[in-house]
């Protein structure tokens, strides 16, 4: 089964699809209310997000172990994991927030 990115105005949609009609239904099961902007078949049945390109890669360590310990010590609390990660890091709120959020999709 093909791979699908599907962008809306909101959100960047992966999934497995049989065609393009079908992709396209599982955005408006999910979210009714917005537009598909874009609709591309992946050319390969996986999908890689960058590290670098959401700005996560630096040189004092793995963001996201330190971002999977801090969410450990807040019990999953995001904003107390936020604290703890900026504390820990030095990082500023919107980075740290983007590292926690990044994270917390992942079943940290």
């Amino acid at each position: 089964m093909p791979l699908f990115e599907i962008e809306t105005s909101a959100h960047i949609i992966i999934c497995w699809a049989s065609d393009e009609q079908a992709a396209g239904a599982v955005v408006h099961d999910a979210y009714p209310g917005e537009e598909v902007k874009r609709l591309t078949r992946r050319p390969r049945d996986t999908w890689v997000i960058s590290k670098s390109a959401l700005g996560l890669t630096d040189h004092r360590g793995d963001p996201c172990n330190t971002a999977r310990e801090c969410l450990s010590k807040a019990a999953g609390d995001k904003v107390h994991a936020i604290r703890l990660y900026m504390r820990e890091t030095g990082d500023d709120l919107e980075r740290a927030r983007k590292v926690i959020e990044s994270n917390m999709v992942m079943g940290w």
